[in-house]
């Protein structure tokens, strides 16, 4: 795998000072899966009466560990439960093997903690076709076990990393019924990153106390907007999984009514979904596409997508160059409904084109020079109804083929 040098210059200052999360504890360690004297495999432990959502890659080609998760949620059980994840080897078109080495692993950490096997929920992230040593990971269950601790939350988050630069973590409080709620989130991605109902890798923890099919609801629901609304390569991963874990130690109550904790969910999602297109491989840009006067939402998203995922688009950004003719390339070729006449698009609030054409008052010496902003913003009015979508995504630069070119050494 290319090595890794330095940190996205896009990178927040550092890890965030997160809460401990009542219920859930966290252990970390070096498994060898991949490579040797590199953190790799990351266990969480949620108490009894925990409750687990989850949303999962829609890839034809997805991975063993999905497809066993996807088996398991919604199934009931007070029992506790455990989320074990694993870098290096990704478990991914391995066949009968990979199914094996899921049960292997996961009817091991039932075994060590005493859980049933069905509440035990495994992801692994890595290279894609390559048998999984998964007697590695079993060897160290007992130190893992041994090591949980509720504060262990940053090494787990540092155990998930592949070809991330900086670990991924967000947190946030709500007060609900005079009563403080807590949420704390990891996340792993950088790149082969446009998900499709899933979210690369990402775990995320309250105490608050939700029922299972509210819980999933307000997942599936908040995913459409935050990690299904990020992008870096147009490349859907055969492993995306999203978890959240509900433990209820705060005792409040969620209902399908808690707007505020709905939207204190939706704030750490699409926090963590920034943070790994910031971390995109090779980015330099972190450029959010607004797409607003869309015949629907569906054509806005398919617009903003479009944009977003186009190379030249992604390149002239790297190169910033505020070539708004690729941008309206984009929206010609996206297959959703677009009237040249009625087009607008801006670059942060330096309107470009305007009703088909470029605008009057546009000054190309401002526009280049809002291009090297590192955060920028391209808004595309298409003046046909009231259709929005907002889509977040980075630049394409050569550090992209560095570190892809080499991947699998």
């Amino acid at each position: 795998m290319a090595k890794i040098t330095s940190v996205s210059p896009l990178a927040p200052a550092a890890f965030p000072d997160m809460p401990v999360i009542e219920g859930v504890r966290f252990a970390s360690t070096a498994a060898g899966v991949r490579y040797s004297g590199r953190t790799d495999v990351m266990l969480a432990h949620l108490a009894p009466g925990s409750t687990v959502a989850g949303v999962f890659t829609r890839s034809s080609t997805r991975s063993a560990p999905v497809l066993d998760c996807q088996s398991k949620i919604g199934r009931s059980g007070d029992e506790g439960a455990a989320i074990i994840v694993n870098s290096g080897n990704s478990n991914a078109f391995t066949g009968r093997f990979g199914v094996e080495s899921v049960q292997a692993v996961t009817a091991g950490v039932s075994d060590a903690l005493a859980i049933p096997v069905h509440r035990v929920f495994s992801s692994s992230t890595g290279v894609i076709g390559e048998p999984m040593k998964h007697e590695r990971i079993i060897a160290c269950l007992g130190d893992l076990t041994g090591a949980l601790r509720e504060d262990g939350i940053e090494g787990a988050a540092r155990a998930i990393m592949t070809t991330d630069t900086f670990p991924k973590g967000s947190t946030t409080e709500v007060e609900i019924d005079g009563k403080t709620v807590k949420i704390a989130g990891i996340a792993k991605g950088s790149g082969m990153i446009e998900p499709d109902m899933g979210t690369m890798l990402v775990y995320i923890f309250t105490d608050a106390a939700v029922p299972q099919p509210v819980l999933q609801s307000m997942v599936s629901a908040l995913n459409r907007t935050t990690f299904n609304c990020i992008t870096v390569d147009s490349d859907t991963s055969t492993s995306d999984t999203l978890l959240v874990g509900a433990t209820g130690a705060s005792g409040v109550q969620i209902t399908e009514h808690s707007i505020g904790f709905m939207e204190a969910l939706r704030r750490v999602m699409l926090d963590l979904a920034q943070q790994v297109v910031r971390d995109g491989e090779g980015a330099t840009k972190l450029v959010e596409v607004s797409v607003t006067g869309a015949a629907s939402d569906a054509d806005a998203h398919r617009h903003a997508k479009a944009i977003a995922n186009s190379p030249l688009v992604k390149t002239a950004i790297a190169g910033e160059d505020p070539n708004w003719g690729r941008v309206v390339m984009a929206i010609g070729k996206s297959g959703a409904r677009a009237d040249r006449d009625t087009l607008a698009i801006s670059f942060g609030d330096i309107k470009v084109a305007e009703n088909g054409w470029v605008s009057p008052d546009y000054d190309e010496d401002r526009a280049a020079a809002y291009m090297k902003q590192a955060e920028l913003t391209i808004h595309v009015d298409l003046g046909l109804g009231g259709g929005t979508a907002r889509v977040w995504t980075c630049d394409l630069t050569h550090g992209y083929i560095d570190i892809n070119a080499d991947y699998r050494s």
